[in-house]
């Protein structure tokens, strides 16, 4: 069973716009980024394919696969 953690998400650009703001914080089971993307594209309508995002966490680009701990902040 996954454990969900606080996650600040940064949205740029399009996502930003499609979102409605520009950041928030989630509870998320969310593993890595790939997870979390996937998961806010349920939550908004977002039309970006995951290959076509950047993404850091805490401020370093970084592989969609990193894993994600309490307290991160994701941009993408």
């Amino acid at each position: 069973m996954a454990v969900n953690k606080r996650i600040k998400v940064n949205y740029y650009a399009v996502l930003r716009d499609q979102a409605g703001h520009a950041e928030e914080w989630l509870d998320t089971p969310a593993g890595t980024p790939r997870e979390l993307y996937a998961e806010l594209c349920q939550r908004y309508p977002f039309v970006l394919g995951e290959d076509r995002l950047r993404v850091a966490v805490n401020l370093e680009f970084c592989d969609r696969s990193q894993p994600l701990a309490e307290g991160d902040a994701v941009v993408f």
